[in-house]
C-alpha cells in the first residue's frame, strides 16, 4: 500500500505560477526563453527592455509552471518606469514560488538588498538562481553570504544564456508547486497576443542597431495586423520623443529602418512560420515616457481591450446599417 501511495504521489500534477525577479540585465528573459524552449521574451545587452510582464508557460508529464517575467527592478523616475513598476508589483500577486535572480558577475549590494527585502515579503517558497556563473571563479563565498541573509527554499546556480543549471531549477521549482490541474493547453507557450510579440521583435530589432538614449525613448505598436492564407501583413509604429531620434532611427537614406525591418521580418517569419510583409513608419510623439496614457497604451493587455472595443463598434454599427436598410 505504502509503495502504491509513493508511486500516486511521484505522478500527481503540479501547476502553479512563478514570477522571475531581479535587476534590469540580470537575463530573467534569456532564462524564461530557455525554459520555455522558444523566443517569447526579447533579449538585449540594454537594461530595462522588458516593460511588461509576460508569462512563459512550461508544461511537461510532471505539471505546468507558469513564469512571470517581470521588469527589472530599479527606481522609478518617470511614467513608463512607474508602469514598469505596477507591473512588478502585479506579478507578484496570487504567486505559488518567488524566485530572485542574481547576476553574480556584478554584485550590487543596494539593489540586491532590495531584491532580499522582496523575499521577507514573501509568505510563500523564495528560491534563488545565481546567474551567469560562468563569469565568476569562486560561487562558494557568494552562495554562503546569501545563504546567511535569507533562508531560501533553494539556492541554484544557473546560467541562463548557456542552460547549465536550468534543469536542476525545474527539479526544484517542482517541488514547491501544489497539486492541480494545468492553467492552460499544454501547447501554449505564452499568454501574449501574437501582434504584441511582433511589436516587441521590431523592437528588439531596433534596440539592438540603436546607441545612446534612442532605444529608451523608443515604443513599438503594431497598427495593423491582417492573416491571409499566404502572407501576415503587419503595419508598425514607431514612437520617439525627438526629431533628432528619428533621423537616427530611419538613417542615411532610411538605411537603418530597412536594416530593422528586414532582421524583424527574417525572425518574424521563422516564428510564426509564414510569409510577412512588415511595413514601418517612424513617429515623433514628445516626451510620451512622461505621459501615463501613452505608457498604459504599452500594455498588450490595454491594446487587446482598445481592439475588442472597436471590433464590437464595428459590430454595432454594421447590425445599425442592416436595421435602417
Amino acid at each position: 500500500m505504502r509503495e502504491e501511495e509513493s508511486v500516486g504521489k511521484k505522478q500527481a500534477f503540479r501547476s502553479g505560477f512563478v514570477a522571475i525577479v531581479g535587476r534590469p540585465n540580470a537575463g530573467k528573459s534569456t532564462l524564461v526563453n530557455r525554459l520555455v524552449g522558444q523566443k517569447i521574451a526579447i533579449v538585449t545587452s540594454k537594461p530595462q527592455t522588458t516593460r511588461n510582464r509576460i508569462q512563459g508557460i512550461v508544461t511537461s508529464a510532471e505539471g505546468q509552471i507558469i513564469f512571470i517575467d517581470t521588469p527589472g527592478m530599479h527606481e522609478a523616475n518617470s511614467a513608463l518606469g512607474r508602469q514598469m513598476m505596477q507591473e512588478l508589483a502585479a506579478a507578484l500577486e496570487g504567486i505559488d514560488v518567488l524566485l530572485l535572480m542574481m547576476d553574480v558577475s556584478r554584485p550590487e549590494l543596494r539593489a540586491d538588498e532590495l531584491l532580499l527585502e522582496k523575499a521577507r515579503r514573501f509568505r510563500g517558497k523564495t528560491i534563488l538562481a545565481l546567474n551567469k556563473i560562468d563569469r565568476l571563479p569562486k560561487l562558494l563565498p557568494v552562495t554562503e553570504s546569501f545563504a546567511k541573509a535569507f533562508d531560501f527554499a533553494a539556492i541554484v546556480p544557473v546560467s541562463a544564456l548557456k542552460g547549465s543549471g536550468c534543469d536542476a531549477l525545474l527539479k526544484e521549482i517542482w517541488k514547491h508547486l501544489p497539486e492541480g490541474a494545468p492553467y492552460f493547453p499544454e501547447d501554449q507557450v505564452t499568454d501574449q497576443p501574437e501582434r504584441f510579440l511582433a511589436s516587441e521583435i521590431i523592437r528588439e530589432k531596433a534596440i539592438q542597431v540603436m546607441y545612446h538614449e534612442v532605444p529608451y525613448a523608443l515604443a513599438v505598436f503594431a497598427e495593423k495586423f491582417e492573416e491571409t492564407p499566404k502572407l501576415l501583413r503587419i503595419e508598425a509604429l514607431l514612437n520617439v520623443e525627438r526629431d533628432s531620434q528619428k533621423k537616427i532611427l530611419i538613417g542615411h537614406k532610411g538605411e537603418m529602418i530597412k536594416r530593422i525591418g528586414t532582421e524583424a521580418r527574417k525572425e518574424l517569419e521563422r516564428l510564426f512560420g509564414t510569409k510577412i510583409y512588415l511595413g514601418l513608419h517612424v513617429k515623433v510623439a514628445p516626451d510620451w515616457r512622461e505621459n501615463p496614457q501613452k505608457v498604459r497604451e504599452l500594455d498588450w493587455r490595454h491594446q487587446l481591450e482598445e481592439l475588442t472595443e472597436a471590433a464590437h463598434d464595428r459590430e454595432d454599427q454594421e447590425d445599425q446599417e442592416d436595421q435602417e436598410e
